[in-house]
């Protein structure tokens, strides 16, 4: 018999996974070695709007943290210095243990407990429940050596109508405390996050309040969808459905603005001297290697290009930014080069 959360959702008996994949299980690695993946929990006990997977998954179901420091040091032992810790919330984590009949835990615990791992450099967080976010994890994203100043929290949305049609509890002012407190910390953290737009009921007032979110210049890295109809959730059945080509033209206008604000970004970034984790040659050129900074997730964040030396994918280098595009970094392990001008390209591929 199913109680709790998983009977609230309509998780069937036969189709819930009861386990999660643990340590020793075979683990292949695909791609650089020295950067993983790792799943610290299955499943999700948030109930948006827009979303089948409590239904899919079922509830919230933490791997235990001696678990998960198994594989991730097993994963340094073969060269990994990064890992990038995903499940579909990260700031629930632990709260299935006490009904489970384990020790209790939480996200705080976790990093800690992966920071004492010797030769594992950097620790990614995808994804937090922006209204979960707490103190502490903001002051070890700031404070912890090894925990990147880096956040992915899916904001989806700032108008409050909008957010409560999307059933995600909480409001704009939930939000801008959230940034409020990341900035307070450090200005530095980068900020990365994903916005959900044509939702039932997102009006053209809507649309611009979180154009005008965006257009303030907070977030560092954005990715936008237009809303699409999921049979089974219950904005699917929501009346004020938008037009598909609206919903699309939205996106894209946000996407565009949110390329401008990067680009400023970057472009302040010349002459910094950054740590950049070496990927590889670039797809770019032989000629050059490519990397990426503390900011920057594996392949959705853009990249750095790297010139004038030579490094070991894997390997921890400095480097300082000469060029930047919108998408882009260019940075040279000559310290002493000069910046160039913005319309003199590094040169590249023939």
């Amino acid at each position: 018999m199913l109680v709790g959360s998983a009977a609230r959702m309509g998780v069937s008996e036969l189709g819930r996974r009861s386990w999660l994949i643990d340590h020793a299980a075979p683990r292949q690695t695909y791609g650089a070695r020295h950067s993983n993946y790792v799943k610290i929990a299955e499943g999700c006990d948030r109930p948006c709007g827009f979303c089948i997977i409590p239904k899919l998954r079922g509830p919230q179901r933490s791997r235990p943290v001696f678990d998960i420091v198994e594989e991730v040091h097993a994963l340094v032992e073969q060269g990994t210095r990064e890992i990038c810790l995903v499940a579909q919330d990260l700031t629930t984590y632990g709260t299935d243990f006490s009904e489970r009949g384990l020790t209790p835990g939480n996200l705080e615990g976790l990093l800690d407990a992966l920071g004492e791992i010797a030769g594992l450099r950097w620790i990614r967080l995808h994804y937090a429940y922006p209204s979960a976010v707490t103190d502490g994890l903001i002051e070890r994203i700031a404070q912890h050596p090894k925990v990147a100043t880096y956040l992915d929290v899916p904001i989806q949305h700032v108008d409050t109508d909008v957010l409560k049609k999307m059933r995600r509890g909480y409001t704009e002012r939930t939000v801008r405390d959230l940034v409020e407190r990341l900035r307070a910390q450090d200005r530095h953290i980068w900020l990365r996050t994903t916005m959900l737009v044509g939702h039932p009921g997102e009006t053209e007032a809507a649309f611009q309040r979180l154009v005008d979110f965006v257009a303030e210049g907070e977030i560092d890295h954005l990715g936008v969808f237009p809303w699409s109809r999921e049979d089974g959730t219950s904005s699917a059945l929501q009346p004020g459905r938008v037009d598909e080509t609206l919903a699309e033209e939205r996106a894209a206008a946000l996407m565009e603005l949110q390329a401008e604000i990067r680009a400023g970004k970057f472009a302040d970034m010349r002459g910094e001297v950054i740590e950049v984790l070496v990927d590889g040659l670039s797809e770019e050129s032989e000629l050059l290697l490519e990397g990426r900074h503390e900011g920057q997730a594996p392949e959705i964040d853009g990249k750095v290009l790297l010139c004038d030396g030579t490094a070991q994918a894997g390997e921890f280098v400095r480097a300082k930014v000469i060029q930047a595009t919108a998408h882009d970094l260019v940075a040279s392990f000559d310290l002493e080069r000069e910046v160039e001008d913005e319309d003199e390209l590094v040169p590249v591929a023939d």
